[in-house]
């Protein structure tokens, strides 16, 4: 009974299926007093069992669990799962179901054994076994029903584990594929841009016809930009790295931001402020990279904005010793409280097509690999109000490599 309470105990607390397995085998194999224990599972798509755990003091038990299969029949596994009954055999050697190829392969000699099925709403799990009775010449009917309600317990915590796996499988796949269409759809948009302008420079080369060229050009400028900014989202999002981190001024990085969307602004009639006169300390930190962070989030409130009254509010200050704190303030209309907790998430976009849903994945990991914080409140305009905190110390680890 002490045990029972241990494997249930197991099934609530251990979340990693193999190591509960191991435990319930563990537990079965002292329960039962016997030498050796393993679970064999089905394999649905092949037919056949293989052994997942294989436990005992003597023995080859990682060879067994590579190199053995049984089919359904074969062996005293094989044939308790073919039956779904359990079988136990006081002399193995004596058997002719006995399969003598596993204590070949594992250098063990099995002399008596249990197997018990492994059964989930009478489906077909996999088998239990214990092996080679230390005080006794064989198993008792008692050691038959305590493995029974063991084997029981181990079918459903693996049945409920391949559920999790499954609908884990199933989700990822399913955000995989929503996160390809997103890409597919804004890159289609950015290549059917460059083609058009592409089309009509080239018309207005052949015919010598500058206003066309003068017209397009500038739509084309925003396509290659948009297609770089793309290209660089990717790479920034693909792997962790460390910034390379240098004192820099900070209101100069700011008006090249706000200088790289001038014709955005000029275009919807945007009014852009940038504060920056409480700002006395030059900043620490990676200036490309967070360039690209407060670029994400002036092109973010530039699309948030109308095209009559927008306005956006840049300020940056020094917090009293403790770093720098930079926000990003609109008078759009914000961002609905039931979806801020999931802007940060790779991939999600409120854009449709028009967005990648990186930007702010990507502004997010910047910003935390500088050690800094990002986060979102309601601004003092009405719109969306993003704030960077970036620490205006250098790190002691790099202080030591400098030295």
């Amino acid at each position: 009974m002490e045990a029972m309470y241990r494997v249930h105990e197991f099934i609530n607390a251990i979340t990693d299926l193999d190591s509960l397995l191991e435990h319930i085998t563990v537990e079965s194999q002292i329960v039962a007093g016997a030498e050796a224990s393993s679970i064999i599972l089905y394999d649905g798509d092949r037919d056949d069992l293989y052994f997942h755990v294989a436990l005992g003091e003597s023995g080859d038990q990682e060879r067994l669990k590579q190199e053995v299969r049984l089919k359904l029949g074969q062996g005293i596994a094989g044939a308790t799962a073919e039956s779904r009954t359990s079988i136990n055999v006081k002399n193995a050697q004596e058997d002719a179901r006995f399969f003598r190829s596993a204590d070949d392969t594992s250098n063990f000699q099995t002399r008596s054994l249990l197997a018990v099925p492994m059964l989930d709403h009478d489906r077909l799990v996999g088998v239990l076994e214990v092996l080679n009775k230390i005080d006794g010449d064989h198993f008792t009917t008692l050691d038959m029903h305590v493995m029974e309600m063991f084997s029981g317990l181990a079918a459903t915590a693996i049945t409920n584990a391949r559920l999790v796996e499954e609908k884990i499988k199933t989700e990822r796949l399913a955000a995989i594929g929503q996160a390809v269409t997103g890409l597919s759809h804004y890159t289609k948009n950015i290549v059917s841009g460059l083609n058009n302008s592409a089309e009509l420079i080239e018309m207005g080369l052949n015919q010598n016809n500058f206003e066309v060229l003068h017209r397009t050009w500038p739509v084309f400028k925003r396509s290659t930009k948009r297609i770089t900014h793309f290209v660089q989202d990717m790479l920034s999002f693909s792997k962790p790295r460390k910034p390379y981190r240098e004192q820099f001024h900070l209101p100069e990085l700011l008006e090249e931001v706000v200088e790289n969307y001038h014709d955005l602004f000029h275009r919807k009639k945007i009014d852009v402020t940038v504060d920056t006169a409480s700002l006395s300390n030059s900043v620490y930190g990676e200036p490309v990279s967070l360039h690209r962070c407060i670029l994400n989030l002036v092109s973010n409130a530039a699309d948030a904005v109308s095209d009559s009254d927008g306005k956006i509010a840049i300020r940056a200050q020094d917090l009293d010793g403790r770093g720098v704190e930079i926000t990003i303030d609109d008078n759009g209309p914000g961002i609905p409280p039931e979806i801020q907790a999931r802007i940060f998430d790779p991939f999600f976009s409120t854009k449709g097509a028009k967005g990648t849903g990186l930007g702010l994945a990507i502004t997010q990991k910047i910003i935390h690999e500088h050690d800094g914080e990002l986060t979102l409140s309601q601004g003092p305009m009405g719109g969306a109000s993003f704030c960077i905190l970036l620490p205006s110390f250098q790190p002691k680890e790099e202080k030591a490599l400098d030295e």
